[in-house]
């Protein structure tokens, strides 16, 4: 099986990063691929998010190397689509990886045992730019970056730009940025438009066609360990994701 590896990543809090993880994957696991979400944040708001709460085994015991990764692995309510969950532990692991070899390299060597089994692995990367970043963008082929339109979308974008940089040029020389994704756009407003003019002035063909509007039912899904499509399938947010998980399958398949 031909896997892609995608990671989610935008140091900036609050961009839809982790609501974008869960609902691009249970849109392409409804497209019949089999799909992993990494929850590699954490708050572990990806995993409580499809519905896996305090599971005893976690990515973090997968890091420390008490578990294997397929015995950590979880099926969730969705056809197709399966999580590895994160707990609070894992706030730890930067720490217990500090005298390591090759520690920005163990999420991939840890995914390498699993990888064949799925088409899709989507990585949700906290809200930094520390180690557990570094070990997502070193296992991905790709990063997607979500940017709210907002005023500050593009502030810090600079800093996650250069660390792909670094990544791909001393742990991962493959690595290519998937496309940008606007969230939160509110087509009413003035600020959004500016604001999404100045960022496919910078990213051009890497913007997604697709946005994400500014929906109360895709913020209240997760708390329900829900996606959007369990929660409220007519909803905007499902079909603007519905669409987004059409558009990234089509970008991908032109890749093969």
């Amino acid at each position: 099986m031909d896997t892609r590896i995608i990671a989610l990543a935008n140091q900036k809090g609050g961009v839809g990063k982790t609501t974008t993880a869960l609902n691009l994957a249970a849109a392409v696991a409804a497209k019949g691929k089999r799909v992993l979400l990494v929850d590699s944040d954490p708050q572990g708001n990806a995993s409580s998010g499809v519905g896996v709460l305090n599971n005893e085994k976690s990515i973090y015991h997968c890091y420390i190397g008490t578990e294997e990764v397929d015995d950590c692995v979880v099926p969730t309510k969705s056809k197709n689509l399966f999580v590895l969950p994160a707990s609070i532990d894992l706030v730890g692991v930067e720490v217990e990886l500090i005298g390591l070899e090759n520690r920005e390299k163990r999420l991939k060597n840890l995914l390498r045992s699993i990888k064949s089994s799925f088409h899709y692995i989507f990585i949700d990367c906290p809200p930094s730019l520390g180690l557990l970043t570094v070990n997502s963008l070193t296992a991905a082929d790709s990063v997607l970056i979500p940017l709210q339109c907002e005023y500050f979308a593009l502030e810090g974008l600079a800093q996650l730009i250069h660390t792909i940089r670094k990544v791909r040029k001393n742990l991962n020389r493959e690595l290519y940025i998937e496309g940008v994704l606007l969230t939160m756009y509110d087509r009413r407003n003035r600020l959004t438009l500016s604001v999404a003019n100045e960022i496919h002035k910078h990213f051009g063909a890497q913007v997604y066609g697709t946005v994400i509007p500014r929906n109360v039912r895709l913020s209240e899904s997760p708390s329900h360990g829900k996606s959007i499509f369990e929660y409220d399938a007519k909803s905007t947010g499902a079909k603007a994701y519905r669409q987004l998980g059409i558009e990234f399958l089509k970008r991908t398949k032109s890749r093969v």
